[in-house]
């Protein structure tokens, strides 16, 4: 699907109006699939002709995405899209390592019925990914089991940490994921195995652990085929 193609499923999906929320959704998901590639401008007159809005609410959006680390402003310029540098992808990694053993004692919510039975479906949806990959599709599909887990953290600050660092995280997904293919697809298929069966056992804790392992594991896929700069240890994952 091409940007224009999803900026107009964004418009007809309803009639309402596109908020802040919908463009830095959609103009995140174009950063992480590469739409809008490092360097890119984002230009706000372009983009609210294109949303059908005013430049205040498209600049609202953009100073989110400014905020998540994923666009820089630079003099003379505008806003552009960056990449991550490799020491930035190394310090999303080991804080997103860290909070994940915090997921299950930082307030939890409680784990429903329909929790598991979103992780369950979306463990079926991984499954029919391994027997025919996409990387979008296997981004999309990561972005589903984020909104799970996120729905899992009750404490709100935690929470807020565990969403930026996901952007800045999801960022690198697309390309790697081109890369390695069907191992990256194994990977999540065991992932969400683990998850589904902490989650029917009640048992949080041991799901946030599970997330740390295989948060792990991700990063020594991205540290093994996008850093350049590899003498320094990955993160430690027990």
């Amino acid at each position: 699907m091409t940007v224009s193609e999803h900026s107009d499923e964004l418009h007809t999906a309803d009639t309402r109006k596109v908020t802040v929320d919908d463009m830095q959704s959609e103009i995140i998901r174009r950063i992480c699939f590469r739409e809008y590639p490092p360097g890119t401008q984002l230009k706000e007159a372009g983009l609210a002709a294109e949303f059908g809005v005013s430049r205040t609410p498209v600049r609202d959006a953009i100073s989110r995405i400014q905020h998540l680390g994923l666009v820089e402003t630079r003099n003379g310029v505008g806003t552009v899209v960056i990449e991550l540098s490799a020491e930035t992808i190394r310090h999303v990694y080991e804080i997103r390592l860290h909070m994940a053993t915090l997921i299950g004692v930082m307030s939890p919510a409680p784990i429903e019925e329909g929790t598991c039975a979103l992780a369950r479906a979306l463990l079926a949806d991984a499954i029919d990914l391994q027997a025919d990959f996409s990387p979008r599709r296997y981004v999309e599909l990561n972005h589903r089991l984020h909104n799970l887990v996120a729905g899992l953290i009750g404490n709100s600050l935690l929470q807020s940490f565990w969403r930026q660092s996901y952007y800045l995280a999801a960022s690198t997904w697309y390309r790697v994921a081109s890369i390695v293919g069907d191992d990256a697809a194994a990977g999540f298929v065991l992932e969400l195995k683990d998850l589904v069966t902490a989650l029917e056992q009640d048992d949080l804790a041991a799901f946030g652990y599970l997330q740390r392992v295989h948060i792990g594991y991700g990063f020594e896929r991205i540290r093994e085929h996008l850093l350049e700069d590899t003498d320094h240890p990955a993160p430690r994952n027990p």
